[in-house]
């Protein structure tokens, strides 16, 4: 890819060797990069240019890396966003989750997975939901629908009567492992596995308790006696589906 066609990555990193290590790796598989060395200049970035995907350090100088991302939630930023934090610091995932990022990457970690992430999440991104005429509607096995909401297992889309519902990449990847399994109780484990393909690392059960307390304000009419998506004390969670 080249010019145009090429994602435009912002990368937020007061680590003046990091940062550029990271600009210049992505430079070098296929990305646009623009780099920013605090949250405030990263927030004059985002005035200016557009951007497919934020990769984002939790510990910064001045305004912190979840706060700035949780900001941008607040405003109505939709640009997916990749959190890098510290391996041991398992505070810093759940509250950048419960901020609404996309996904997380601990330090350290091999340039290869942060390019490998970026793609994932950026291929669940890919495609915005075509608007659809409730009367020209056609049924699809890939489409399951709950109450008012329907979710597309092929686009990755939710939708509530036909209005599209944003979700963050991890939303999307946990409501489909849950619709997958609609009518069976599913582990916090067994969820993470389905979601990563890597096995549960000490974050895990908290993360997927965060993430479905999110998705639950997104299509339960009142999320603390959800109907859809109910939790299975001791065991985990279940979907129910039309």
């Amino acid at each position: 890819m080249t010019g145009a066609d090429q994602p435009h990555i912002l990368v937020v990193d007061d680590d003046d060797r990091l940062r550029d290590l990271l600009t210049r790796y992505l430079g070098e598989n296929g990305f646009s990069v623009s780099a920013a060395r605090d949250a405030a200049h990263a927030r004059a970035s985002l005035a200016g240019l557009q951007f497919d995907l934020i990769v984002l350090d939790v510990l910064m100088p001045g305004e912190k890396g979840v706060d700035l991302a949780r900001s941008l939630r607040e405003s109505g930023s939709k640009v997916p966003i990749l959190l890098l934090t510290a391996l041991s610091e398992t505070e810093d995932r759940i509250a950048g989750l419960e901020a609404g990022v996309d996904d997380y990457l601990a330090k350290p970690f091999e340039p290869r997975e942060l390019v490998l992430r970026i793609e994932a999440i950026l291929r669940r991104y890919g495609e915005q939901p075509e608007p659809v005429e409730p009367a020209t509607e056609i049924a699809r096995s890939d489409i399951v629908c709950f109450g008012r909401f329907s979710f597309d297992l092929g686009k990755m889309t939710l939708q509530c009567e036909g209005e599209h519902v944003y979700l963050t990449t991890a939303e999307q990847a946990l409501l489909a492992a849950l619709i997958k399994r609609r009518g069976q109780t599913t582990s916090r484990e067994q969820l993470h596995e389905m979601i990563s393909g890597n096995a549960v690392d000490p974050a895990a059960s908290r993360s997927i308790d965060v993430q479905v307390t999110r998705l639950r304000r997104k299509f339960e009419e009142d999320p603390k006696q959800p109907r859809y998506l109910q939790t299975v004390r001791g065991r985990g969670y279940v979907l129910y589906a039309d």
